[in-house]
């Protein structure tokens, strides 16, 4: 959440930084509640105070009618402790609510207004020329048997699908082309969990960000099934304190995902696109405040290193300010040509999160100068498995109705075409 100390001394920058995300700000209310608990707070203490000095006058007393007296004065102390502790956290709940609403802030340099808004910031590779009618990847896919999603429906419903035989193995070779460059950088490969605790998808900014008709949720277990495994990866730290010479802490996560979909209706309805269980590799880093901005560039430079490995051709997206989330406060998008749609769709995002969800989750480290600061948390996509898939199989196509294999993956693979 946003320092109440930062809300404190720059109300007009909080009220407009969440404008630009489309969300607005009662800052006075905010402040009023937060003075409010801080005038608890010391009355709280005076109390306290008076409470101490009652336990030592008792000690003194000359006699049963004057301890008698200080007896009464303390049991009405208590009282009145006890209505304030009430009231203070009461107080505190509130602020809580308040806080936990606002977006963080976007940074300099991200582009105003909404998704249309958003600014390509570069394009690479050649897209590829075909001398026959190209196929789209679901008709390539089931003619080769690589793609089932009736039979998936008929066992799950829609936007489930089976992936078959070699297209299956090429999920795994994303997976070691990914391991195998992020290990070499430093990150730590990770297999997380798929469910989270409530208050940890509450501190990842995940509820606020989407509803209940997008989570998967198990009310019994209070559980969240996560939708990307930045959930898992950034709350695996909840509630400690790094040294400083141990950032950046970076992980490798392979896990697979839920997302129910619900805002998509009518969206990319056939197909592995778009669907309610994914796998996914992702990045996750956790670094000093002076050093976040030094991430971001390191982990986008490392998503586009992987689709070079893949020679997909792809651009970069500057996301504007409306369509970042709740998180984040900078975001780039790799899009990904897909040939069928003759344009590019999203397959890679990352975000600078700063301290937003350190804060949320009391991630800090250990200064050499002395004293405790929160982290800033990134994140970042390495492969979005069906995404890419359907990229490899619709820019990789042949005439013969085959896919060539890209040759970054052939060394995991026995074969180097699907036919």
């Amino acid at each position: 959440m946003i320092d109440i100390k930062f809300i404190r001394e720059n109300p007009d920058k909080v009220v407009e930084g969440a404008k630009k995300k489309g969300v607005e700000v009662d800052v006075d209310e905010i402040l009023e509640v937060e003075k409010k608990k801080r005038e608890f707070l010391q009355a709280l203490e005076d109390m306290r105070a008076q409470k101490n000095k009652a336990n030592k006058e008792i000690q003194g007393a000359r006699d049963k009618k004057e301890k008698d007296k200080i007896i009464l004065k303390m049991q009405e102390l208590d009282k009145n402790s006890d209505r304030l502790t009430r009231n203070l956290k009461d107080l505190g709940e509130k602020l809580d609510s308040l806080l936990l609403k606002i977006p963080n802030l976007p940074l300099a340099g991200v582009p105003l207004g909404g998704e249309k808004d958003s600014v390509v910031v570069e394009k690479v590779g050649e897209k590829p020329e075909f001398d026959f009618k190209i196929k789209d990847y679901m008709e390539i896919g089931e003619k080769l048997d690589l793609i089932d999603v009736k039979r998936a429906a008929k066992m799950a419903g829609t936007r489930f699908g089976f992936l078959k035989k070699e297209i299956a193995l090429i999920e795994f070779a994303l997976v070691r082309v990914a391991f195998d460059a992020l290990t070499k950088k430093g990150f730590i490969p990770v297999i997380p969990p798929v469910m989270i605790k409530s208050e940890m998808a509450r501190g990842m900014g995940f509820i606020q960000q989407t509803d209940d008709e997008e989570a998967y949720y198990l009310p019994k277990d209070d559980l969240y099934l996560t939708a990307t495994s930045e959930q898992s990866l950034g709350s695996m730290h909840s509630g400690e304190v790094f040294e400083e010479k141990d950032l950046p802490k970076r992980y490798a996560g392979f896990s697979t995902c839920f997302r129910r979909e619900a805002g998509s209706y009518g969206k990319d309805t056939k197909g592995i696109l778009r669907v309610h269980q994914f796998d996914k590799m992702e990045m996750f880093s956790f670094t000093k405040p002076e050093d976040s901005e030094k991430e971001h560039k390191f982990l986008l430079e490392m998503e586009k290193s992987l689709m070079d490995e893949l020679k997909l051709p792809y651009q970069v997206v500057n996301i504007a300010a409306g369509d970042l989330g709740m998180p984040a406060a900078q975001k780039y998008d790799i899009e990904t040509w897909i040939p069928s749609e003759k344009r590019y769709r999203e397959t890679h995002s990352t975000s600078n999160c700063t301290d937003f969800q350190a804060r949320r989750l009391n991630i800090r480290y250990q200064k050499k100068t002395g004293g405790l600061d929160f982290v800033h948390t990134l994140n970042g996509t390495a492969f979005a498995i069906g995404r890419t898939l359907i990229a490899i199989i619709e820019n990789y196509q042949q005439k013969d109705g085959s896919i060539l294999v890209p040759e970054a993956l052939q060394k995991y693979l026995s074969f180097k075409t699907i036919k």
